[in-house]
């Protein structure tokens, strides 16, 4: 309130008059202005009306305090400030209605009392000073207010935004509903009859065909099986952004044995040892689940060392997030920390993220069969599962995926 001072407008013909005020209001924090005549007066309320009150004397030339006190009722920002009329005549009943009736809140009859002028002059600076905090609140109120308004408003137009990326993402989801159709279906349907009849020339017309020709009939079928592959591998891809997220409490034992159930074959073709170590339960979503073993464990069995049997190391502990320290991880979260280990061909360090990426490939495809989607399948199956995975590995040395999954 420092910034708006309690201003008091003084207006009387004599001068010892405006200075006997000043004397005894002073030393209040009160700024004074003054005013020699009525018409005075109104020229110094036209430039500021910002009064908190206006002491007159009633008695003055050409103009008196009635007429000013009127004519400055008429103004409706200065309506409300109080007068007080200073008179030495106003002694009648008739006079002072007058007073009353010109726009004046009090009046006080000279020779003035120092002590009840100044307790008058206070109960007015009071007010204002309330009445001015009340405006200051308002106006801090209205600002907030257009303030949230606005707020609203850029809430509304980003909602509007999302809505309609929404159902641009509804639209995309059809698309891609769509193109799993034609990949599972329209697209498999050609390659299942090009496998029939290259297969069944090579059974019974495989003797009447030159060497070259067994070779490119053989290349034929490897292509085909290759595609296949390929089909298989996107739209495992792509289901995994779709997936409804239901998530059990499932034992990682339980998810292990189904993998090696599954690739039986595979395991004891490479004469593959695997050993666990799981801590138990962990929330999943199972079948996604499986899939990220089955394709870790195909990778490992792909890029094994022929001449070192292959040796897969499956971990699992509970870990607080505190106790990880990674900026990726929050530190109030609990987390499940797979590893997964073998001792495989490895990989230079500095590929460690380009791995995980689509058709990522660090060795030719005449070396080491494959699609370069396994690992991509990995990472989207973790993020579905709000979790993260990191690699690490060495030529000829091995590789461990570090997988992290919300408790």
């Amino acid at each position: 309130m420092e910034e708006y001072p309690v201003k008091i407008l003084m207006v009387d013909d004599k001068k010892e008059n405006l200075l006997s005020l000043q004397v005894i209001l002073a030393d209040r924090g009160y700024e004074f202005v003054e005013a020699a005549s009525g018409k005075d007066a109104l020229r110094i309320l036209l430039k500021n009306q910002d009064f908190a009150i206006i002491l007159m004397d009633v008695q003055m030339p050409l103009m008196d305090g009635f007429e000013t006190a009127e004519m400055i009722r008429q103004s409706e920002k200065l309506k409300h400030v109080p007068i007080i009329f200073l008179t030495a005549n106003m002694n009648t009943t008739d006079y002072i209605f007058k007073g009353y009736q010109s726009g004046a809140v009090d009046y006080m009859i000279k020779p003035l009392s120092s002590e009840i002028l100044q307790a008058k002059v206070m109960v007015f600076s009071e007010l204002y000073k309330k009445n001015r905090e009340l405006q200051i609140r308002e106006e801090e109120a209205n600002l907030l207010n257009a303030k949230i308004t606005k707020a609203n408003e850029e809430l509304a137009k980003q909602y509007l935004s999302i809505e309609k990326h929404a159902l641009e993402l509804k639209k995309k989801n059809s698309e891609l509903d769509a193109f799993t159709y034609i990949a599972s279906h329209d697209l498999q349907e050609p390659l299942r009859k090009i496998q029939t009849f290259t297969n069944m020339l090579l059974t019974n017309e495989y003797q009447n065909l030159s060497t070259d020709g067994k070779a490119r009939f053989e290349r034929i079928l490897y292509s085909t099986n290759r595609m296949r592959e390929l089909i298989n591998d996107l739209l495992a891809f792509s289901r995994t952004n779709i997936t409804d997220r239901k998530y059990e409490n499932t034992d990682l034992n339980t998810i292990i044995e189904s993998v090696k159930d599954a690739l039986r074959e595979n395991i004891l073709e490479k004469n593959a040892l695997i050993t666990t170590e799981l801590h138990g339960d962990v929330k999943i979503i199972p079948f996604l689940f499986i899939q990220l073993m089955e394709n870790l464990i195909n990778n490992a069995l792909k890029f094994c060392r022929k001449e070192v049997q292959l040796c897969i190391t499956i971990k699992s502990r509970l870990v607080s997030g505190a106790e990880l320290q990674n900026e990726k991880l929050l530190s109030t979260e609990n987390y499940c920390h797979i590893s997964f280990q073998d001792n495989g061909i490895g990989f230079d360090p500095e590929h460690s993220e380009k791995i995980f990426g689509v058709f990522q490939r660090l060795h030719g495809r005449e070396i080491y069969d494959g699609t370069g989607i396994g690992l991509a399948i990995v990472k989207k199956i973790v993020e579905n599962h709000n979790g993260i995975i990191s690699a690490t590995g060495k030529p000829m040395e091995g590789a461990t995926f570090n997988i992290y999954i919300p408790c």
